[in-house]
């Protein structure tokens, strides 16, 4: 029978989803504000240096700039993300460590349930390890 996940654990799951979110929501608009911006300079220089571009219709010119401003959308919020998730990663593999190098000292063996256990026990430490790296750590007591 499968094991099913605790409401702890739905709850820290659904932390970072909402947190990646956020995440993505900032990034992406950064990017498009951005690209928004290098777009249209870039149309401008086109319009004023470029007599055939300067011919074009505004339907084109306004396509280019919307190009790039989902161009920034889409790439703002993906790098965000990643570098999000490389964060969340990093200090998960950090805490997985040291629970098992505890876990082991106590004559324990590190199997999920162990970890989640420990987990719980040193939320308090955790939030605050986590807090500290500035990186939030969804369910670590934040």
């Amino acid at each position: 029978m499968p094991h099913s996940a605790s409401l702890q654990e739905k709850k820290r799951r659904e932390e970072h989803q909402q947190r990646a979110y956020d995440t993505q929501l900032a990034g992406g608009l950064q990017g498009a504000a951005r690209w928004t911006i290098y777009g249209a300079m870039a149309c401008a220089i086109g319009h004023f240096a470029y007599p055939p571009f300067a011919r074009q219709t505004l339907g084109l010119k306004a396509f280019l700039t919307s190009s790039a401003t989902i161009f920034g959308l889409v790439v703002g919020a993906d790098n965000h993300l990643l570098k999000y998730e490389s964060d969340l990663r990093e200090a998960e593999n950090d805490i997985r460590r040291q629970a098992r190098s505890e876990l082991a000292q106590q004559g324990k063996i590190a199997t999920e349930t162990e970890i989640r256990k420990w987990r719980e026990a040193n939320k308090d430490l955790l939030a605050a390890r986590a807090q500290a790296a500035g990186v939030q750590i969804p369910g670590a007591g934040t």
